[in-house]
């Protein structure tokens, strides 16, 4: 895994594909079209330049409104979007809608969203769609290291990043350890472990909140970073979103991190999706054109 540079207030990751992206950025999970559209324009008039949504979030129209009329170049954004499951038998003309419904000519990074159906087909229209600079890095989201495996068997355009549930209770030290062998980067989602009040106000935090001036969350924010991690907390709530974006004017020492390492022994995820669960992925097909 390369390490991230510090370049003014924002820490970039470089990805194994010779790009690089910031290490924190705007998630729009579980947002309405307008909430979407509100956060991603404060975040990215607070400075802000990566911003995470997807096909089955239904908020991908909002997001590139907000991207259109943010004030920033295109350029200087980077934005992540996921295929769902339902659109991987047709992944090529589903990178072309979620590019209109963008409202953009390319992204970024794209995911496919969750391991289930024709998952081989849809990487290999992804791969299709970066040699057509459609799409410029690839990612694989929820996927075990079974199926990671199974695609890199066969992959010309090797993923850049995963993404997955991570927090300090469940660091997934043994997916970053297998994710080094071909240099890719970690993705957290539930970065602050979804609103769990206990992990927040973990004692550690708490007490460095105190010694470096800033709060509970920051802290696991930094931690984040410091870790490798790339992080999209999302929050409609425009001093959340300034406040996650805070955390580049200190440093969190070798004792600090030993600290926040002894919660991993919780080992406890909040999503653990069963077999039925998946399969259901894969029959729900949201309706896209329905979106505001």
């Amino acid at each position: 895994m390369k390490h991230g540079e510090q370049t003014q207030e924002v820490m970039n990751i470089n990805l194994n594909n010779g790009t690089s992206m910031p290490a924190v950025g705007i998630g729009t999970f579980l947002m309405q079209p307008d909430e979407a559209e509100a956060a991603v324009r404060t975040a990215l008039q607070s400075g802000y330049r990566l911003v995470d949504t997807a096909n089955a979030y239904l908020n991908e129209k909002a997001v590139g409104r907000a991207i259109r009329t943010s004030g920033r170049d295109r350029g200087d954004i980077f934005l992540s979007t996921k295929l769902w499951p339902s659109v991987y038998g047709a992944a090529d003309k589903a990178i072309d809608e979620t590019l209109e419904r963008l409202g953009t000519d390319y992204i970024d990074l794209l995911f496919l969203h969750q391991p289930v159906g024709d998952y081989m087909g849809a990487y290999q229209a992804m791969e299709r769609a970066v040699k057509a600079g459609k799409v410029r890095s690839l990612g694989l989201s929820n996927f075990p290291v079974e199926k990671i495996d199974e695609i890199l068997a066969q992959a010309a355009v090797p993923p850049a990043v995963l993404q997955a549930e991570a927090h300090p209770y469940y660091p997934e030290q043994d997916l970053k350890r297998h994710m080094a062998k071909y240099d890719a980067v970690l993705m957290a989602w539930y970065p602050l472990g979804h609103g769990d009040a206990r992990l927040v106000q973990e004692p550690v935090f708490t007490e460095l909140a105190a010694k470096y001036g800033k709060s509970n969350a920051q802290i696991i924010l930094r931690w984040h970073v410091q870790s490798g991690h790339i992080v999209i907390p999302g929050s409609k709530n425009p001093d959340h979103i300034r406040a996650n974006r805070d955390i580049f004017d200190f440093r969190l020492t070798r004792s600090d991190m030993a600290r926040i390492a002894r919660l991993a022994e919780q080992g406890r995820p909040y999503y653990v999706p069963s077999a039925a669960t998946l399969e259901g992925y894969l029959r729900f097909s949201p309706d896209f054109a329905a979106q505001k």
